[in-house]
């Protein structure tokens, strides 16, 4: 039985991916080169950026969106939504490291490395591809901007501000963060069709 052809939005999800995905590496040397701030997170702005990839913030915007409006069944299925989208969000990043396997940003020379397959095959410690922060970051903003479209730019930008944050530690190669946008996106669309628009 042959596949089902791909909807117009997953067409232009993969053709936006593949062109941002290839710029991204592009100028990946020039922003490890010119990005760099290791002192990002002593800030407050450092740190309320960086908050934005961590699952719990997630959790407890999904508890005030509950609580908001708890006794409507499609408030229920889009606390869900708002769990889930960040959450597996933040697994499809530490399997997807293990799969592509590239270590973080060396401090003092740029070039990518990645880890064989056999050298800790389950570990994905020093892995960096792609960034777990700004996955989680973009799949929450995603999941906001789906319920609420009027707040996707404050959404979007607060996400790609915890991609920068990334970049500016060293902890991430712009294009980690790039990947980690574009399979959020993905991931998102993927929860809305099964939980978030039943309702």
């Amino acid at each position: 039985m042959p596949a089902a052809p791909l909807s117009e939005p997953w067409k232009r999800w993969a053709l936006v991916s593949l062109v941002v995905i290839a710029a991204a590496h592009l100028v990946d040397e020039t922003a490890w080169r010119l990005l760099r701030l290791p002192s990002v997170y002593d800030k407050d702005w450092g740190r309320l950026l960086r908050s934005i990839g961590f699952l719990p913030t997630w959790l407890l915007v999904a508890l005030t969106y509950w609580l908001h409006q708890r006794e409507d069944p499609a408030r229920r299925a889009h606390t869900t939504f708002l769990v889930f989208g960040p959450a597996l969000g933040g697994l499809a990043a530490e399997l997807l490291k293990l799969l592509f396997r590239r270590v973080r940003p060396d401090a003092e020379t740029f070039g990518y490395v990645f880890r064989a397959f056999g050298d800790g095959p389950w570990s994905n410690r020093g892995l960096g591809l792609p960034s777990s922060h700004t996955l989680v970051a973009f799949a929450g903003a995603f999941a906001v901007a789906r319920l609420f479209p009027r707040v996707r730019w404050v959404m979007y930008a607060l996400a790609a501000g915890c991609g920068l944050t990334r970049v500016m530690a060293n902890a991430h190669y712009l294009s980690d963060t790039v990947v980690a946008a574009c399979v959020g996106w993905a991931v998102v669309a993927l929860v809305w069709e099964r939980i978030g628009q039943r309702h």
